[in-house]
């Protein structure tokens, strides 16, 4: 009977430690000089010869770990050396050395503890630098070298000892105890040492011609042939013990028995993980009940999981496959044998696993299928991550999609099934993941390739050990490919109908971000707007979990590219300005990792955020977001400035083209634009001066917009939008230059028909930006002096601030002379506004709405001609309005503007306008 059925556990932890590690060191040779010919024997003689009293001794195989704790011990020798002769330069020599080969002895040996050799050595150099300093005769006839060598040491030996410092105390305290573990732990490495030659004997009698074979030595050569040895590894070594015993003399006992002992090993010190697969992977086809095979199917793929332990790795994507093919067969189990239920809440009894398949009870598993699914989503994201995007192997990746997909639909199914919906929200939202950044035509590709693939991923699944027939027979039940609507929007449509009903908050949330995302990559704007407006996930986003913001950020981003593409100008840019506004753009998106002079980042902050990235073909474009971005900000702010081209407090739209902007007029020498920045910048001072051609030939320029799926479409929208907002500059800029202007010749200045242009004046009229009127018989456009030059404006200004002071200094006044009833106040103070009436309404919003303040301001105006004037330029209704509605002046309407402005840039009102 094999060993691997009747070894107990400490049998198990020996065998085990014959290859802790795999990189080991063969020192082979000869057996015997006289083994060999004539030739081979005088060659061996002449090196036996110049060699001592060793050439009958075999040569053995050193570990790794014993190699180092060899080096190390070697330097502790060579200390001991340099202390007789007072040498401190090699002793600081051999300090570094030591500390180096204390970290590679802990690395090999996978421990936290730090060897005792190394802890003697420390206290026995730390007594001789006592001794050392306390000769002070002896220390200054030292050297010049060596005195500062010993200076040095005393520096960094105190530094390095206080890590220390317990186990020195420890050994100080006790070191004939410690030597005597030492002597005994080297006492236990021999004798383990001689077990390993004894077995490699053996199996060395077994397999004699084996190695042969493998050394490369035929019967053509005969020098050495039968003196070589060739140890087995721990995987020939498990695949023998497995095969060597009869699978019909297999009783559940045995396996169960067998399981526990592995199971039990598992994460233990010295434990190989793939080894620990493969066994288990064995007993799956030795299990006598589909309850066990279940069971044991479980421990399978959480032993595959700890293959990859690092957070910063990913599992092997042959691992990956095996472990997609084991959720498959357990799927199968389930399907084939309806009485067994997995439950991961309810510890099932201990030979629950015995019954049979004619046992039509229920039988409960522990297990949690959905946690599997998740981690297997999670590895496959970590290795997207890893792998280069611009190699074939990512690409290789991406094709194992439909794998998963097959996967998640049938884990799905199986939980609608058995009732549990809340994981069955779970994962059809690990389905929306993976569908809802993919436009039509890349959805129909997996389609295809899902169809494609299906003998292939069968193939790459299969598991390739090699063992006996399974004792239960598990036939495919659950298909190996998913179905797919013809649609995407159909099958999120399914799939989020099913969140909605029965997942919890934050699933919710996420499949609500993801329909968002997808409505908008359909340029389908106003239902992504309404969706966004009614979950009012803006408003609680900041207390959802990273992840969560990330997507926030990318379906804003979407939405405002999706608002670009529809022709809705500001709602684009409500969109994308609040991303921009703290320029951490490829942070906000996880698509970069943003590096900062003013905000250094922790190590660990840096490793989280880059577990955070996004994977390369889920990106967005940032060089066509910006150039979105710039373009709405240029086709609002430009009008904006031109309108308000003297006031000094008006609001600021975008605060990143403002920078730009400036940025771009400081410079002496403008050179041709370069990146997206300077195309905008170049067409922003083409529309200034109303040449809409120009801006629009600079903007189309860029190459960005080739990745836009409707290009032309989205091109013809720009230049009309570009069209009429040089029209409105135009008329902003130079209306008071002209008395009449003809409607024929503003149309074909702007190439605009006539009808679009009566448009855009009658609007600019109604609003009160442009003071004209229109004359219908000879179809022209009469303009009021309204407009004031830039003393009249100054004017204002200064009298805007002399009201502000002299409503200061009465104040002052009233509270240096205990001021009291309402009949002492001036009169500006007496017919002022009724302030306790404003705090009560909400702030500034309320003085924009305020019929009385906008009657004051068309009436104060009536000494220039009476004609309304907008709130934003300066006006004559300033001077001659009296001091004690000063707050409602220009000033405060820049703020009240600008608390909506703040509003907008939450990204909340997207159904309104800048203007």
């Amino acid at each position: 009977m094999s060993r691997f059925w009747n070894q107990g556990g400490s049998d198990t932890e020996e065998e085990d430690k014959l290859s802790d590690y795999e990189s080991e060191e063969e020192i082979e040779a000869p057996r015997d000089a006289a083994g060999g010919d004539a030739a081979g024997s005088k060659y061996l003689r002449e090196n036996d010869s110049d060699s001592d009293a060793s050439d009958d001794q075999r040569r053995v195989v050193v570990s790794a770990k014993d190699k180092r704790f060899q080096e190390l011990s070697a330097t502790v020798e060579q200390m001991k050396n340099a202390m007789k002769i007072n040498d401190w330069v090699s002793l600081q020599e051999c300090f570094d050395k030591i500390n180096k080969q204390l970290d590679k002895v802990m690395r090999v040996a996978e421990t936290s503890k730090v060897p005792t050799v190394y802890i003697k050595a420390m206290v026995m150099l730390e007594d001789y630098l006592a001794e050392t300093l306390s000769n002070k005769e002896a220390k200054k006839k030292m050297s010049t070298s060596n005195a500062k060598a010993l200076n040095k040491m005393k520096q960094n030996l105190k530094k390095n000892n206080k890590q220390f410092e317990d186990q020195i105390n420890k050994y100080r305290e006790n070191p004939e105890v410690e030597d005597q573990v030492v002597s005994d732990e080297e006492d236990e490495d021999e004798e383990e040492e001689d077990d390993d030659g004894a077995l490699s004997d053996t199996k060395s009698d077994i397999h004699g011609s084996d190695s042969e074979i493998d050394d490369g030595r035929g019967n053509d050569n005969d020098v050495g042939g039968d003196d070589w040895q060739k140890q087995l590894g721990k995987k020939d070594k498990l695949m023998e013990k497995q095969f060597m015993k009869d699978p019909s003399e297999i009783t559940y006992d045995i396996v169960n028995k067998k399981v526990k002992e592995i199971i039990a090993a598992r994460g233990r010190k010295g434990t190989g993980r793939v080894e620990l697969v493969e066994q288990l992977t064995f007993l799956t086809k030795v299990a006598k009940t589909p309850a066990q095979k279940l069971e044991i199917y479980f421990s399978v793929v959480s032993a595959q999981f700890d293959i990859n332990p690092s957070l910063s790795g990913h599992m092997p994507i042959n691992v990956w496959k095996k472990c997609v093919h084991n959720m498959l067969v357990i799927l199968d189990i389930l399907s084939q044998y309806t009485n067994i239920l997995v439950d991961d809440t309810v510890e099932p009894e201990e030979n629950e696993t015995q019954k049979g398949d004619d046992y039509k009870g229920t039988i409960r598993v522990w297990g949690n299928l959905v946690a599997f699914l998740e981690r297997l989503d999670a590895e496959f994201f970590k290795s997207l991550q890893c792998i280069d995007p611009h190699t074939r192997d990512y690409v290789e990746r991406l094709r194992d999609e439909p794998m998963f997909l097959a996967l998640a639909q049938n884990v799905q199914e199986y939980s609608e099934r058995s009732g549990n919906l809340k994981a069955a929200a779970k994962v059809a939202l690990k389905r929306v993941e993976f569908v809802y950044y993919k436009p039509q035509g890349v959805y129909e590709a997996m389609r295809k390739l899902a169809e494609q693939s299906e003998e292939e991923s069968n193939e790459e699944g299969a598991d390739d050990f090699k063992g006996p027939p399974s004792f239960v027979a598990t036939p495919e039940l659950v298909p190996r490919k998913p179905t797919f609507p013809e649609s995407s929007r159909a099958l999120m449509d399914s799939l989020v109908s099913l969140i909605y009903q029965s997942g919890d908050e934050r699933t919710k949330a996420r499949a609500m971000l993801c329909d968002i995302y997808n409505h908008a990559l359909m340029d389908e704007f106003s239902i992504a707007r309404d969706l966004l407006l009614m979950s009012h996930l803006q408003d609680t986003v900041q207390q959802l979990d990273i992840s969560t913001q990330i997507l926030f950020n990318r379906a804003m981003a979407q939405l405002g590219l999706c608002a670009f593409r529809v022709g809705l100008i500001s709602e684009a840019h409500s969109c994308l300005s609040e991303l921009y506004s703290a320029g951490r753009v490829r942070e906000l998106l996880a698509q970069g990792v943003s590096q900062s002079r003013y905000h250094d980042k922790t190590p660990e902050q840096e490793r989280l955020e880059r577990r955070r990235q996004m994977p390369y073909h889920m990106h967005i474009n940032l060089e066509l977001l910006e150039a979105v971005h710039l373009t709405c900000a240029m086709l609002l702010e430009v009008p904006y400035m031109a309108s308000n081209i003297f006031d000094v407090k008006r609001r600021i739209i975008s605060k990143t083209f403002r920078r730009l902007l400036e940025t771009s007029e400081k410079q002496t020498l403008t050179g041709p634009p370069e990146n997206v920045r300077d195309h905008v910048m170049a067409a922003t001072r083409a529309l200034t001066l109303g040449d809409f051609q120009k801006a629009y030939d600079v903007i189309t320029s860029l190459d960005v917009w080739k990745l836009l799926r409707n290009r032309e479409d989205v091109l013809e929208m720009l230049k009309s939008k570009i069209k009429e907002e040089a029209l409105r500059t135009y008329l902003f800029k130079y209306a008071a230059s002209y008395t009449s202007l003809g409607l024929d010749q503003l149309s074909k200045m702007f190439d605009l028909s006539e009808t679009q242009t009566h448009c855009i004046v009658s609007k600019m009229m109604v609003n009160e930006e442009l003071h004209a009127t229109w004359d219908q018989p000879t179809r022209c456009i009469i303009f009021h002096e309204a407009e004031h030059s830039r003393l009249q404006a100054l004017a204002f200004q200064l009298t805007e601030k002399l009201s502000v002071l002299a409503e200061n200094n009465e104040r002052a006044m009233e509270a240096k002379l205990g001021g009291g009833s309402l009949d002492g106040l001036p009169l500006r103070r007496r017919d002022g506004p009724d302030y306790a009436a404003v705090a009560a309404g909400g702030g500034g919003n309320r003085w924009q709405d305020n019929q009385s303040y906008s009657q004051g301001r068309q009436g104060g105006r009536s000494g220039y001609g009476g004609k309304p004037f907008t709130p934003g330029q300066f006006s004559s209704g300033g001077y001659s309005r009296d001091r004690g509605n000063q707050s409602r002046g220009t000033g405060n309407y820049g703020r009240s503007q600008r608390g909506q402005m703040d509003s907008s840039a939450r990204m909340v009102s997207l159904n309104r306008g800048v203007r």
